[in-house]
């Protein structure tokens, strides 16, 4: 933040190691094993090139190579596909969020930021998206006709192929790469680290350490990605647990006193203080005031993580109900526990079950004083990006005749992002926005009201506010595809020859994967 500002400044960041934690070629080759993509052949060969890679015995060029025979065949349209289903899966969760942070304080100064990275589109333009990232310079497979012809494309993005990737953005936008940044995690980027005027070792590998030592550059590592400690899986476990612990001291409350009501109250605020306290989570709360200021009233929040569940515990603490899939009714304890708790469970593939369940909580408002609690984006988000509201929490509150308060959670995903079981230590930082009245609101203005409430969220976070066309457009979309459906449809496959008129094979042309994407 202290750098000087303006588009002719680059930040240009390796992929793997730096903006996700471990390899993206490993997690790919994991998930084509376990879809039991890869013969007994390719597994062989594959370890074979690895091992002489790690030798010493062939460089990257010909590890590439090894891998580029793999794919003879393959349309490229399936990997593409292939590549979004390994991010949602594998890479998401991986995104650290420290280097996020860095990416997003770059573009906030104007830098043009960039991805010069040895992997290819398919591992890193999902993640790029994701954070923002328009210029990739990578390394390719040759092409013919939408299909993988085996071959590699030359120069690689690799060593001093780096370097080149980084003058021709140079050239093309005009950068000034002696007051620019590279960030890397190994010595194998050294060219480009020496070629920038600000290199930036993120997690650096022995000897860039060393190297970076000996040149007086600033050195970052960071713990909140890669393989957990016993601490952080004995913190999750004793954590997750607690909620039964905490119930259970709630039980002499109901039977002394038979208020069910006070005794999940201190169950529910005795389980957020533990759960956070032994994770390591602390919370810096804006306007906490809005919490108390309307109750009763539907609480709704943006879901990031698993870890929401404790922070709401925590901000909330009484008096508060919830809605939940239907599935985990069906945990063992867990599901007794939270419908004791108040937690009404719903079908989201059955939209007359969920208008059907929102009766008792209408009941619990009305009669019970009670405030609801309810992530409109129905699940948790890959990302700290805001995922469509779903329209269910608006109808409680207009029904219910009660306002809505806005909880924003801006950074829950660095505790426990979407597929992470481990839970780690962080600071979370939460909005509580004024209370919206919803008095006025009917069904035929209900989408406006959505939009607005969501904008809210979206101003909070800092991100882009939703149109009206665009909010027109996400109300007619088409269904999403369920994910196993997905999973079939993204699995690679060889292509089929392509006949010309004749009957004939037709002539192929050479085009090469775009190793630059806008």
């Amino acid at each position: 933040m202290a750098s000087e500002p303006g588009p002719h400044i680059a930040a240009l960041f390796d992929f793997d190691g730096t903006i996700i934690s471990g390899y993206s070629a490993t997690a790919m080759l994991r998930e084509k094993f376990q879809r039991r993509e890869m013969s007994v052949e390719e597994i062989a060969e594959t370890a074979n090139v690895l091992a002489q890679h790690s030798l010493g015995s062939i460089g990257f060029s010909g590890l590439m190579t090894g891998a580029a025979k793999f794919m003879k065949g393959v349309e490229e349209e399936s990997f593409i596909e292939f590549g979004e289903e390994l991010y949602k899966k594998h890479i998401a969760r991986k995104i650290y969020p420290e280097t996020r942070a860095i990416i997003e304080a770059h573009q906030a100064k104007g830098h043009r930021v960039a991805i010069i990275s040895s992997a290819t589109i398919y591992q890193i333009e999902p993640t790029a998206r994701d954070l923002g990232i328009t210029d990739i310079k990578c390394s390719a497979y040759e092409i013919e006709d939408g299909v993988f012809t085996g071959e590699i494309i030359r120069p690689l993005c690799f060593g001093e192929g780096k370097v080149l990737a980084a003058e021709e953005l140079a050239a093309e936008y005009g950068l000034d790469l002696d007051n620019s940044f590279f960030y890397s995690d190994s010595d194998d980027d050294i060219e480009l680290l020496e070629r920038v005027g600000k290199p930036r070792p993120l997690n650096p590998n022995l000897k860039l350490k060393g190297i970076a030592d000996e040149r007086n550059w600033p050195v970052q590592r960071f713990a909140s990605r890669g393989t957990p400690s016993w601490v952080d899986y004995t913190r999750t476990i004793y954590a997750t647990g607690s909620l039964v612990g905490a119930f259970a001291a709630g039980l002499p409350i109901w039977a002394l006193t038979r208020s069910q009501r006070e005794a999940v109250n201190f169950s529910m605020g005795l389980f957020g203080d533990f759960a956070t306290a032994i994770t390591g989570v602390e919370l810096e709360v804006e306007d906490e005031r809005h919490l108390w200021s309307s109750r009763p009233c539907v609480f709704i929040f943006n879901h990031q993580s698993k870890a929401d569940v404790m922070i709401l515990a925590k901000l909330i603490r009484r008096d508060m109900g919830g809605v939940g899939k239907k599935e985990i009714k069906d945990i063992p304890i867990l599901g007794k526990l939270m419908e004791w708790g108040g937690t009404v469970f719903v079908d989201r593939a059955d939209g007359k079950s969920a208008i059907k369940a929102m009766e008792p909580l209408v009941e619990a408002i009305q009669h019970d004083g009670k405030s609801i609690c309810i992530a409109p984006e129905g699940t948790r988000s890959l990302t700290p990006k805001l995922a469509p509201f779903k329209k269910g929490a608006f109808h409680l509150a207009m029904h219910a005749g009660v306002p809505i308060v806005p909880i924003v959670i801006h950074n829950a995903t660095d505790v426990a992002p979407k597929n992470e079981f481990v839970m780690r230590p962080a600071t979370v930082r939460v909005t509580v926005l004024p209370p919206v009245d919803t008095s006025k609101w009917g069904v035929r203005t209900l989408g406006t009201h959505v939009r607005d409430v969501r904008n809210m969220f979206l101003r909070t976070l800092g991100q882009a506010e939703e149109s009206v066309a665009e909010s027109v457009a996400a109300e007619t979309a088409p269904p999403e595809v369920k994910p196993e459906k997905a999973a079939k449809k993204a699995s690679v496959k060889p292509a089929a020859k392509k006949k010309s008129s004749a009957g004939k094979t037709a002539p192929k042309k050479k085009a090469a994967a775009k190793a630059f994407k806008t």
